[in-house]
């Protein structure tokens, strides 16, 4: 590397040596964490240890349990403390192992939106060495069929609504709430004694999930995590929040809890934390600030469209949102212009980027103050304690040092097993030492902070040029009118691909194809220019928010198709 080239994220020429800001080492080629974790908060090394375990040990005092609420239903208002909590859980546990037989092993199937109850049920699978495995409850019959063989679940649980996608299951099926027939989950906490809770012996190589990726640029993978990866991941989130928020805080909870960042996140690491959390069904926006203003939230794990939609659309109802001091975002990127117009809108809080994988449990980077995070916009943080990382040339291999691009790799206890019954797939994203290919795109600064720049399977090949998708993207809704917008490649026999954009327009514009390439144009290099545009009505996105580009990319080959 030359001495006169120049850092993305500061523009300033920098020496072909690492500073120690960085963490940065030039021998091995490995960023470090500059983060590290309390005497009394390091990740147990105990294998006789599980996750309902530790996080019991995590739970409040007894004297204060009964006293402290851990969940809220924003619809009901329906509590739960602490105390009810632990006692739901043994109960439930108590049932599945004496009354259904369920025993270490053992894959529990779990098809159901937000609920109170959704915790409770992973918490219980979890005390009995049983193997939890989420879904989406919007996947189709056919889908959700293909987890149940795959997995090779041998009980169903599923919200009523849910219970007509699994016509073609032969597993035997509860329901998590009275309905119909069948026995559910609420009867079984109400009728079973937490004293018969049964004792399983579990140590922390054992299998606790198996959580499917959500397939953005591939087939949907069975992601292997065990209860040390959970113990791992309660403890840095123990630790993270304890260094930026209190025990009484509010937390609000619409992420899916089927995704590794609602699990991790709402159903384990808040939990380990003494912390309140109001629970939402589904995701809408005038639902979400309606709880804000009503429990008096002040701090909102979010996703970028949500993000988007207080910047765009907030604004525009009557709503109360002085509670709110902290918006994080994870799942997918967030651009630099999205956080500096959610600054100037709402200058009070605080607004903090994170990236991790369902691979790495949820977790890999994070702010540890606003300051941070204002200091380096666009970036999603540092690293976590116990995490380290590379930045690989994909053609040479060599690792990289700050401010070259490269494929993120990373390794900490929290990197999971493997991909069920996929050995090559496996082989492909973990190398003999541990280390998981992310598949992402980034470089870390001389400060040591991330900037992912996008997913390197979705990057267009233009000519030679490596065009990032969600840099257009950021560009695009940084236009007034524009509500929305999603870039994919097309393909193209001059080029090789250029930059299609779906956009959203906002009611009532007229915006045309012609003004957005142009709006584009004079920001960007030549060979990243949009090429052609459609409008749609809606960007299709998974329910972690990240935007499913090869529905559009299916979409825009049949559209050519039906024209031939």
């Amino acid at each position: 590397m030359s001495m006169e080239e120049q850092c993305p994220t500061t523009g300033n020429a920098h020496p072909p040596f690492h500073r120690s800001s960085s963490g940065f080492d030039a021998h091995t080629g490995i960023y470090h964490s500059l983060e590290k974790l309390c005497n009394n908060s390091q990740i147990p090394t105990t294998n006789e240890l599980d996750t309902f375990t530790y996080l019991l040990s995590q739970f409040p005092h007894p004297d204060h349990a009964h006293n402290k609420i851990a969940l809220i239903d924003s619809s009901t208002n329906h509590q739960l403390s602490y105390a009810q909590l632990l006692r739901s859980i043994r109960a439930l546990a108590a049932g599945f192992y004496h009354g259904l037989g369920v025993r270490k092993g053992d894959v529990i199937f779990v098809l159901s939106p937000n609920s109170i109850m959704y915790p409770t049920i992973c918490l219980a699978i979890f005390s009995l060495g049983a193997i939890l495995s989420p879904a989406n409850p919007i996947n189709t019959e056919s889908e959700i069929a293909k987890q149940i063989l795959d997995s090779g679940a041998t009980l169903v649980i599923s919200a009523p609504q849910e219970l007509h996608k699994l016509t073609r299951n032969r597993v035997p099926v509860m329901l998590t709430t009275r309905s119909s027939n069948y026995l559910s989950v609420e009867e079984l906490i109400e009728c079973c004694d937490p004293v018969e809770f049964p004792r399983v012996r579990i140590t922390q190589s054992d299998t606790a999930a198996i959580l499917y990726s959500s397939g953005t640029t591939g087939t949907s993978k069975g992601v292997i995590l065990t209860h040390s990866n959970f113990i791992a991941i309660m403890t840095l989130m123990k630790w993270s929040v304890h260094a930026t928020s209190s025990q009484d805080d509010v937390f609000l909870c619409f992420i899916p809890i089927f995704h590794i960042y609602g699990l991790a996140f709402f159903a384990l690491g808040l939990f380990s934390s003494g912390i309140t959390t109001v629970i939402m069904s589904k995701f809408d926006l005038q639902g979400m600030l309606d709880a804000i203003q009503s429990h008096q939230v002040n701090n909102l794990p979010a996703v970028p469209p949500v993000i988007l939609g207080l910047v765009k659309h907030a604004s525009k109802v009557k709503c109360d949102l002085s509670s709110l001091r902290r918006v994080g975002s994870g799942a997918a990127p967030l651009s630099k212009e999205l956080t500096e117009e959610f600054r100037k809108r709402y200058p009070w809080m605080e607004l903090r980027q994170g990236y991790g994988l369902t691979e790495s449990c949820g977790a890999a980077t994070f702010f540890a103050s606003d300051e941070q995070a204002k200091a380096h916009p666009g970036s999603c943080g540092r690293l976590l304690p116990s995490f380290n990382s590379k930045v690989v040339d994909s053609e040479t291999g060599m690792a990289l040092p700050p401010c070259r691009e490269g494929e993120v790799w990373i390794k900490s206890p929290t990197i999971m097993q493997g991909y069920l019954k996929r050995e090559e797939a496996t082989a492909a994203t973990l190398d003999s030492d541990g280390w998981l290919k992310t598949g992402d795109l980034g470089y870390f600064d001389e400060d040591g902070f991330l900037y992912i720049v996008d997913r390197i399977k979705e990057l267009i090949k233009h000519n030679g040029y490596q065009v990032a998708p969600a840099e257009l993207e950021a560009i695009l809704l940084s236009h007034p009118q524009v509500v929305d917008a999603a870039v994919i490649p097309v393909e193209d026999e001059e080029a090789g691909q250029i930059p299609m954009a779906y956009v959203v327009r906002a009611a009532g514009s007229d915006l045309t194809q012609e003004q957005i390439i142009q709006y584009v144009a004079i920001q960007v290099a030549p060979y990243k220019k949009v090429r052609r545009v459609a409008f749609i009505n809606t960007i299709p996105k998974s329910a972690a928010g990240k935007i499913l580009r090869k529905e559009l990319v299916l979409y825009t080959r049949q559209q050519a198709l039906s024209k031939l």
